[in-house]
Order: structure tokens, then C-alpha cells, then sequence
């Protein structure tokens, strides 16, 4: 990590970070309950030290980790010389430092993959969803056909934590992770009207990113700065680890 910047340069940071538009924010009122209540937690919002520590250090680590083992170059060079079994094991592992998933989805996950077969068809799966490009929907139900045909031993793959943590590992800016019963307190406290279905498919998705925008829209001030913060400030609502 770099060193934090002294007095000066942080004043200049903010105010050069500062919205752009002066108009007051407009929100519902169960909306500033949630951001206050995020701020009660974190009263620096997305740049408090407490936050960073707690819930973003270690996605913004594990991003990192991903974009050097398995950026699109390295993932493409590995499935082009066969090496799906590696490319299937960086996954597994990079997720496997992270608290995203309980562990008996984490052993589900690595007993899914450990043929060569199965790590095959999981490695050109996410490879597809995450750099395939095309239509999102498609590439969205596309992963999750592949998940479902992976072998089920204690516990199925077909889940929401496990449809969505890779994404959101590898392309924060684009995907965001779902821990089904948290995100539905959350959004019933934020009184947004989640389209949630326990199988993993598109329309949940997109409902999800819709969440997330309106979350970006309406703290725009306290600046998140991509999925990563905006899945801390629904986790924030929805985990019991945040009680009051």
C-alpha cells in the first residue's frame, strides 16, 4: 500500500473529487435512513479507514490478484494451450482468500471443477461471461447453464453467491456479488422493490444492478467508486454483523 497522503494533498483530493453538479440530493426517506445508517458505522462514508479496512481492502486485493493471474490476456493464453485445470485452480483460489462465500459453497465449488472434463467446461464458461462481450443477458444465462451442469456432491453450484462472486471479483466496475437474504432485508429497508427468484437468472440480475444504480445515484456525494462499495453499503443494510 502506498502512504497515505498528508493533510494538504487530502484537502486537494476532495475538493478536486467533488460532484460536479451543486443540485441537493433527492432521496426517500427509508433511502436516508439507510445512508445514515451506513455513516453511524463509517463516518467518512467510502473513504472512511474503517470501512476500507473492513469491507473494501480485501475485494480491491482479490481484483487485484485476478487481474494479474487471469486478465483476459493470460486467461485467453491458458485456455488457448489447453491449460484449463490451471485456469479453473487460480478461480477456485483467488475466491478462496476472500469471506465471499460460506465454505461449504467453497468445497462445492472445488469438488465441481476437479475433473478435467468439468474444470474445462467451467474455465471457457467465465471466460465467455467475463470476456466474451455480446448481449449481457445472454452472456448472464449462459454462466449459469454452465454452473448448472457441473457435478453436485454435498450442495448444488447453482447459487446465487456462486453465479456472481467471479464476476465481481474480476470486474468490480461491472458486476456485483448477491448474498440473497442480505440483499433482500436491504432492499426492503431501502424500500426498493427487488425482483428477486432463488434460481439464478438474468431478470434478478439486472433488478440488482438497477439497485446498485439507484444507490450510486442518490449517495452520489459520498462518492462510490464502483460495485465494491455499493455492494458494502447493501451489506452494511442487510448483515447482521451491522446491527443497531
Amino acid at each position: 500500500m502506498s502512504r497515505p497522503p498528508n493533510a494538504i494533498d487530502r484537502t486537494v483530493r476532495l475538493r478536486a473529487r467533488r460532484p460536479e453538479s451543486s443540485a441537493p440530493l433527492q432521496m426517500s426517506a427509508a433511502a436516508l435512513r439507510c445512508r445514515r445508517k451506513f455513516l453511524r458505522f463509517f463516518a467518512k462514508g467510502f473513504r472512511d479507514e474503517t470501512y476500507i479496512d473492513w469491507e473494501r481492502d480485501y475485494k480491491v486485493q482479490a481484483h487485484g490478484r485476478w487481474t494479474e493471474l487471469l486478465g483476459r490476456a493470460t486467461y485467453r493464453a491458458l485456455l488457448r494451450d489447453g491449460e484449463y485445470q490451471e485456469a479453473a485452480g487460480r478461480a477456485v483460489k483467488i475466491e478462496s482468500r476472500t469471506n465471499l462465500l460460506f465454505s461449504f459453497e467453497k468445497m462445492a465449488l472445488r469438488d465441481a471443477v476437479r475433473s478435467p472434463g468439468d474444470a474445462r467446461a467451467f474455465a471457457e464458461g467465465l471466460y465467455a461471461f467475463l470476456y466474451g462481450g455480446g448481449d449481457a443477458r445472454r452472456a448472464f444465462e449462459a454462466w449459469c447453464g454452465v454452473l448448472a451442469q457441473l457435478p453436485r456432491r454435498a450442495t448444488r453450484v447453482l447459487t446465487w453467491p456462486m453465479a456472481t462472486v467471479f464476476g465481481f471479483l474480476a470486474q468490480p466496475e461491472r458486476h456485483i456479488f448477491l448474498k440473497p437474504n442480505v440483499t433482500r432485508i436491504a432492499a426492503r429497508a431501502y424500500e426498493y422493490d427487488f425482483a428477486y427468484l432463488s434460481r439464478p437468472a438474468w431478470d434478478t440480475y439486472a433488478s440488482l444492478l438497477e439497485f446498485a444504480a439507484r444507490i450510486r445515484r442518490e449517495q452520489r456525494d459520498l462518492r462510490p467508486r464502483d460495485m465494491i462499495d455499493l455492494q458494502s453499503f447493501i451489506w452494511v443494510q442487510g448483515s447482521d454483523e451491522y446491527e443497531e
